[in-house]
């Protein structure tokens, strides 16, 4: 049976797809960021970073033991000081929730239950709408456009007296887009006089764009708007469960009445030592940006269109239909994303080990042209 390093080798030649070979961690640096292990079944299926918690925050999770018979507030509002510092923001602006789903689907019901309108781009992040859905919101739904961004004229021109959120995911999931960011500052200007903005900022470290804004300055200019953050994606922490939104006193007041998990006393402590770790922050984005290189070589040599990720997750056209394609590459040993109404000819693969992405790599190169 072939090696993976004797794939990869080979894999030099192949079809002119020039891999350079992946470059492997060293002890000292596995012991700090903590990659995880090699499965049987690799799953680029969920957008996880696949490393971390760092060694710095596991061992503050470790010395924060003797805490745990302790609830979680008097620590939760210590980590809302840490995060209010580093926005420049008021500590009541800041609501920890449990991971930043529970920030979604509160702000959901806060908002827009009985019978309240969300109007949200299709396809995206579905947690606040699925689940303000059964508290009686309805949701207004507006395709995304050619380019698999958001139409903000079109959402624009859907605004009326039932509306009463917009829900932005920027970067978007599953597509991978950036709202040009004047164009973003203009409609969250106008929008949030008619309703509510939430913009969801899930992947907002994974931004390659420089200086692109954050609608936390929005929030400080007291607009109407709400911003999601999470410790799931660039932390490595989508585990223990920890989020937080950023809102004006008044909203915030109104949401945090809706909180149910909050977090933990260790994924919270988690959180503080993860904002100080620099280090592991850099080496997680300079890694995503390696695998994305690498899986755009790929789709290149496959001549697969593809949208151009600001996020740890690319989506492509696979030109197969999905509920096709996910079978064939488990079959190869690679879980791949769900699929994604209407574009079942699309496929959302995550970022993993640059060993995790050589297997995808392989496998498709298998399907493709085997």
């Amino acid at each position: 049976m072939q090696s993976r390093r004797d794939w990869l080798k080979a894999s030099m030649g192949i079809g002119g797809l020039m891999m350079a070979p992946t470059t492997l961690l060293t002890a000292q640096e596995k012991d700090k960021f903590q990659p995880r292990k090699l499965e049987s079944i690799v799953r680029l299926s969920s957008n996880e970073n696949p490393y971390g918690p760092s060694k710095r925050v596991q061992d503050r999770i470790v010395n924060s033991f003797s805490e745990a018979c302790r609830y979680p507030y008097a620590y939760s509002d210590g980590l809302a000081e840490q995060l209010a510092k580093k926005h420049s923001v008021s500590p009541e602006s800041i609501i920890i929730t449990g991971g930043s789903t529970e920030g979604l689907k509160i702000a959901g019901i806060t908002f827009a239950a009985n019978g309240g309108e969300i109007i949200s781009g299709q396809p995206t992040f579905l947690a606040m709408m699925d689940y303000a859905k059964q508290w009686g919101a309805t949701v207004n739904w507006v395709p995304v456009g050619e380019d698999k961004g958001y139409d903000l004229d079109a959402i624009e021109n859907q605004i009326s007296d039932q509306t009463k959120l917009i829900f932005l995911c920027n970067p978007n999931n599953p597509t991978g887009t950036l709202v040009p960011a004047q164009r973003l500052v203009d409609f969250c200007d106008v929008a949030s006089k008619k309703a509510i903005v939430f913009s969801d900022e899930a992947y907002y470290d994974f931004i390659e764009s420089p200086n692109y804004p954050s609608m936390i300055e929005a929030v400080k200019r007291g607009d109407n708007v709400i911003v999601s953050k999470t410790f799931s994606k660039v932390y490595g922490m989508a585990g223990l469960r920890v989020g937080y939104l950023v809102a004006k006193p008044e909203i915030a007041n109104k949401i945090r009445k809706n909180v149910v998990a909050m977090s933990n006393v260790l994924a919270v402590e988690a959180a503080k030592e993860a904002l100080r770790d620099e280090e592991f922050y850099r080496f997680s984005l300079a890694q995503n940006k390696e695998a994305k290189q690498r899986i755009y070589k790929l789709l290149d040599h496959l001549k697969l269109d593809y949208v151009l990720s600001h996020t740890n997750f690319i989506f492509f056209h696979s030109k197969r239909d999905i509920r096709k394609l996910g079978p064939e590459m488990l079959a190869k040993g690679v879980r791949i994303g769900r699929p994604f109404p209407p574009f079942y000819d699309w496929c959302r693969i995550s970022t993993g080990t640059l060993e995790e992405v050589d297997l995808f790599i392989k496998g498709m190169l298998e399907v493709y042209q085997g």
